[in-house]
């Protein structure tokens, strides 16, 4: 490995890794120590490094060759693909170190774990030997300053004490506000079960709800059954409607009809309409909230709703045009514009000129494979559900389809698994 007297957790998080000829692999999670007894720092085992496939794998330390600032560089070796899992005596040095409290020996005060380094030995060993802590002063809005001390200074970080003292998270919560909703969540499925609540507790409601529509159909359940009733009211608010229902029908009927209650009428309207279809009918996979506009609006005015950043990108890829109201369900539905079309028009134009009003529509009743075939003779990622008096109810997006699609646990399961070990990671 080239030459590095220092390395910090929370900078080696998120690094791309590279094969010894240039080939990405995939991300640094985090690092893998295994606890020693006593007060010796921990050895680092190795690295977690998620792969383009979003599986998380282990890689030894003997195959890092390099540690960049901008990069981790694997060395010509073998490195096993199979899914990585935590073993006993084992801490997951971002996961579980960072926001620790801690006691610093030499003035008895308590602090918490910002940040944690380690450190090549004379035999090319490495070990967590240092650890920035900031001194809890107590007092509101005051932060103390960040010192690095050596582990063997603080007191608290054994694993005993990890997986029973109460931790705050804003630490690990900076490491995921650069990730991807999705990337978060198989984090947090990585995390011992005490460390995914506090990471729970710390975020938003409407980070949570994206981070728990990611999650496979039990952790959210888990998940939900943490937090108190309001909350859980709140983060079902922020979900996206149609993920909400698939949710809440899983729960026994006494806790999704007490959830229910618990959410504000207008947020639960459209859950609740939802609730009514099968879960593998167009009405089932469908969201109740798609681009709907009036046929006197303009191409611009279509344009500026597509660009909604907060779309995904098969939401936006298709307006709706129906008379008043544009809410779910709507007036009488007249037809569809596609982006591509709205791209080709002037924007002053209105976009009843531009209306597809031959499309067929997708009835409610439609079933999985119906919709799966009609996404295929089509060539589309959107498509309206419109009931028999003409209302348009919502939209089916390709990625609701295959969701329903792939086994029920692919989100759990970090795509096929493989077995065998492999040269030149």
């Amino acid at each position: 490995m080239a030459a590095t007297s220092r390395v910090f957790a929370a900078q080696l998080a998120g690094l791309p890794v590279f094969g010894p000829d240039g080939e990405p692999i995939g991300k640094v999670r985090d690092l893998v120590a295994g606890l020693r007894i006593g007060r010796q720092p921990p050895r680092v085992l190795g690295v977690v490094v998620e792969m383009v496939t979003r599986r998380r794998i282990f890689v030894p330390m003997l195959r890092v060759a390099a540690i960049e600032p901008n990069a981790v560089t694997l060395s010509t070796g073998s490195v096993n693909l199979r899914h990585f899992h935590q073993r006993t005596n084992e801490v997951l040095v971002v996961g579980q170190v960072l926001d620790a409290r801690v006691v610093v020996e030499s003035t008895g005060s308590a602090a918490v774990v910002v940040d944690a380094a380690m450190e090549p030995t004379r035999t090319r060993d490495w070990v967590i030997g240092r650890v920035a802590v900031r001194e809890r002063t107590g007092r509101l809005g005051r932060r103390g300053p960040v010192q690095v001390l050596r582990w063997e200074d603080v007191t608290g970080l054994g694993l005993t004490e990890l997986a029973s003292q109460p931790q705050g998270a804003q630490q690990l919560i900076a490491v995921f506000d650069t990730m991807r909703a999705a990337d978060v969540a198989n984090a947090l499925r990585e995390l011992p079960a005490k460390r995914r609540y506090e990471v729970a507790d710390a975020l938003d409601d409407e980070r949570l709800a994206d981070v728990i529509e990611e999650l496979g159909e039990e952790d959210q359940k888990d998940l939900l059954a943490h937090l108190d009733e309001e909350r859980a009211a709140d983060v079902l608010e922020a979900m996206n409607p149609d993920d909400a229902a698939d949710l809440l029908a899983e729960l026994p009927e006494p806790d999704k009809d007490r959830l229910l209650e618990l959410m504000e009428p207008e947020e639960s309207a459209p859950v609740r309409r939802l609730l009514e279809y099968s879960f593998d009918t167009a009405g089932g996979l469908m969201t109740p909230e798609p681009v709907a506009l009036t046929p006197d609006a303009t191409i611009a005015e279509a344009l500026a709703r597509a660009r909604n950043p907060e779309l995904t990108p098969a939401l936006s890829s298709m307006v709706f045009v129906c008379r008043p109201p544009t809410a779910t369900p709507t007036g009488r539905y007249l037809g569809c514009v596609h982006l591509q079309r709205l791209l080709r028009e002037p924007p002053s134009d209105l976009v009843a000129g531009a209306l597809d009003t031959d499309l067929p529509r997708l009835p409610p009743t439609a079933t999985l494979m119906e919709v799966t075939k009609y996404f295929a003779t089509y060539n589309l990622v959107c498509a309206p559900v419109v009931d028999e008096e003409d209302h348009l109810l919502g939209a089916v997006t390709v990625d609701d389809v295959l969701d329903h699609l792939l086994p029920q646990d692919w989100r759990d399961s970090g795509h096929h698994e493989v077995e065998e070990e492999v040269s030149n990671a």
